[in-house]
């Protein structure tokens, strides 16, 4: 939510692109998280399941290796 009421109440592109990050990692979440619910038994689509939720994790900790540095260098 903070992301996004910046991102909104101002032009600054790095808080569009960070609201937008979380919105979008929210939404993929949640769309996996209902996969699960609905087909989660078939072992094929377990497989896949597993694959998105790394893919999502990885993108998620790259994110943070990257906010991680950028305080690095404002100090």
């Amino acid at each position: 939510k903070k992301w996004k009421q910046i991102a909104l109440s101002s032009n600054d592109r790095k808080a569009m692109a960070r609201a937008f990050f979380w919105s979008e990692l929210q939404a993929a979440f949640i769309m996996l998280f209902s996969i699960e619910q609905i087909r989660g038994k078939d072992p094929e689509m377990k497989k896949r399941l597993i694959i998105a939720k790394a893919n999502l994790s990885k993108r998620l900790a790259d994110y943070s290796e990257a906010i991680l540095n950028e305080l690095r260098l404002v100090k």
